[in-house]
């Protein structure tokens, strides 16, 4: 197989001998941001190699995940590769409506975020997946940490999952601990398999943990529209965050209103990117497992699937 720099080349070539409207993209860097999450980094990489390959010129940007949609809209950033539901579709919604930021087009992946365990923690508490079993064995979640409460492993704090907010309104008896970030969670899941200790985490879809760990969300109160805004919807009538998270979110990705003026070329091709579960979950494992940088990653991603990213370039 030829290796990316080679196809890379091939790929410029082409573009030099397209329409002139790829000579129109501004001689001005965009702006890709990073986060702290691997299928994100890989990503945003493997586009931005793709928008090098083109004559553009690239620079990346370590940006908080919720405070991004802000610094789009404003044009300080240029695009958002994987803007999940879950986590961060309210901030995205709220910056929409400012103006100046659009979903430039989705992913076709379905998304999960919630809470998560293990198999081996079904075993010591078969009432699961519902909730009120896994509060009924919050004991065997105690640590020093957590005293008397269970401990629930969330993400990182910038994820803004709301996880106190759910153990409050549903009356849990778990202590909700942040982790700072996503390697964290799989170290953590990682050592509690040693022993099978019980555990329970934050965790998400698509990435490669499902299929190094076989495990189970957490089957919470069902989401629905304003149960997280609104008391009277949800499970009880005086309670907001009453419920779980979508269980069939999207992946969007958000671009700045200016970009397709300003880089027509890359913005057309950003509008044709569209990964599937399995292709998002390579991404991390690429770094989460088989230990690669993220640079490194998304040239051995790019590798290994040429006729995927080509095909943004038609």
């Amino acid at each position: 197989m030829k290796s990316m720099k080679t196809l890379l080349a091939g790929a410029t070539a082409l573009v030099l001998l397209a329409p002139a409207v790829w000579a129109a993209d501004s001689t001005d860097p965009i702006m890709i941001p990073l986060h702290n999450w691997s299928s994100q980094i890989v990503m945003s990489h493997v586009v931005g190699d793709v928008f090098t390959s083109m004559g553009n010129s690239v620079e990346y940007v370590t940006t908080d995940s919720q405070a991004v949609y802000e610094s789009i809209r404003l044009g300080d950033a240029s695009l958002e590769m994987e803007v999940w539901e879950g986590a961060f579709g309210a901030s995205f919604d709220a910056a929409v409506a400012k103006g100046g930021i659009h979903a430039a087009g989705a992913h076709n992946a379905v998304t999960r975020e919630d809470w998560w365990y293990p198999a081996w923690t079904k075993e010591a508490c078969p009432g699961l997946p519902d909730w009120k079993a896994l509060n009924e064995c919050a004991a065997l979640f105690k640590t020093p940490e957590t005293g008397e409460k269970g401990r629930f492993l969330g993400g990182p704090v910038d994820w803004l999952k709301h996880d106190q907010e759910k153990v409050d309104a549903l009356a849990m008896n778990f202590a909700v601990v942040n982790a700072g970030s996503a390697a964290a969670i799989w170290a953590e899941i990682g050592a509690a398999e040693k022993t099978k200790t019980p555990i329970v985490v934050f965790n998400w879809t698509p990435n490669f943990a499902e299929a190094v760990w076989p495990g189970e969300f957490v089957n919470f109160p069902e989401w629905v529209p304003g149960c997280n805004e609104d008391p009277s919807v949800g499970l009880f009538p005086d309670k907001t965050f009453d419920c779980g998270n979508p269980a069939n979110g999207y992946m969007k990705i958000a671009a700045w209103d200016g970009m397709k003026d300003k880089w027509p070329a890359a913005y057309a091709t950003l509008a044709k990117v569209s990964l599937t579960n399995p292709q998002i979950a390579e991404m991390a494992k690429l770094v989460d497992i088989d230990g690669m940088e993220p640079e490194d990653a998304a040239e051995a991603w790019m590798d290994a699937n040429p006729d995927v990213w080509k095909a943004w370039l038609n």
